[in-house]
């Protein structure tokens, strides 16, 4: 069996099969494309297309993206078992959206602004301080609601909890998992409109397409914070703007948008009131030679895999 893995990332691989490093941004090279499984790291669309193209004998693509839209949209033959990354970037995405929590919660972001000024801001000191604005700038007793409760928010949702805040999930379906209450979509009104920190772990799929439109930011308690480190095709991204501009959001922080890398035009950039970090959060796989030593394995055996989302 021959594995092709990606040259954007060093993999220790355990496995008997013929290993081959491949080129994210050329075509495969022609002795290579009788690989059976092809794992997939920072691959531009066009190169996927092209391995849909090249690669007739494919039977597993393994991706180390948490989320596999991109792998799911390329084309793949329908007996071609796609594996997602689920897991391997739990601890990361969970540590920034804790990063970007904070910032915005406490205002790091006219703190950075008032320091490149070399300006002493004695505005920010009153405003933190005063007793009608005071609970703005801290989790302790706010409401977090983690919109996509899967392993990422089950790794975050306790280090909200640990600092104060009354954690609370939305996803598909209602629940208690890792111990937070879990509302189902249908109730998200009802939910929102208690939510001083909306977080958004929501992976891209045509169903959650502008997600968070004028609507959704509008069911918020007004100044409430918005965070995504889920994918930025859930997000209107104009009506984020909107919100942001009239004060419905007091202020945002986004790893993730529509188009990346974001265009230079765009008006994100000077969107007063928002962070906005490059696709950072989930950059570095963790476990991942793992996941694919056990994934070749039971390939091998015909068994089940770890994380399959197709077929």
């Amino acid at each position: 069996m021959k594995i092709l893995v990606p040259n954007t990332i060093e993999l220790q691989l355990g496995s008997d099969a013929e290993v081959v490093v491949y080129d994210v941004s050329a075509d495969i090279p022609a002795e290579h494309r009788d690989a059976e499984v092809l794992v997939t790291w920072q691959n531009p669309g066009r190169q996927l297309d092209h391995a849909v193209r090249d690669l007739p004998e494919l039977r597993l693509v393994q991706t180390l993206a948490a989320g596999p839209d991109a792998v799911l949209a390329a084309g793949f033959a329908a007996d071609v078992r796609i594996c997602s990354g689920r897991s391997l970037h739990d601890g990361p995405v969970a540590e920034h959206a804790l990063a970007l929590i904070l910032g915005a919660v406490r205002r790091l972001d006219l703190l950075h602004d008032a320091q490149r000024q070399r300006r002493w801001d004695a505005d920010f000191i009153s405003a933190q301080s005063a007793a009608e604005t005071r609970s703005a700038y801290t989790l302790a007793g706010s409401r977090v609601t983690i919109w996509g409760f899967g392993s990422i928010a089950a790794r975050l949702a306790p280090m909200l909890g640990l600092l104060g805040a009354d954690v609370r999930g939305i996803a598909r379906s209602s629940g208690v998992r890792s111990g937070f209450e879990v509302r189902a979509e249908a109730d998200a009104a009802e939910v929102l409109a208690e939510t001083d920190v909306l977080v958004s772990l929501v992976p891209a799929s045509p169903e959650t397409a502008d997600l968070f439109d004028a609507a959704v930011f509008g069911m918020l308690r007004p100044g409430a914070v918005f965070v995504n480190v889920g994918r930025g095709a859930t997000v209107d991204e104009g009506a984020l703007i909107d919100a942001l501009a009239t004060g419905r959001l007091r202020t945002a922080a986004i790893d993730v948008m529509k188009t990346e890398p974001l265009d230079a035009e765009s008006p994100l950039w000077t969107t007063p009131n928002l962070v906005i970090t490059p696709h950072v959060a989930g950059n570095r796989p963790v476990g991942a030679s793992a996941l694919i030593d056990e994934n070749v394995a039971r390939l091998i055996a015909g068994e089940e895999l770890r994380n399959q989302v197709r077929p």
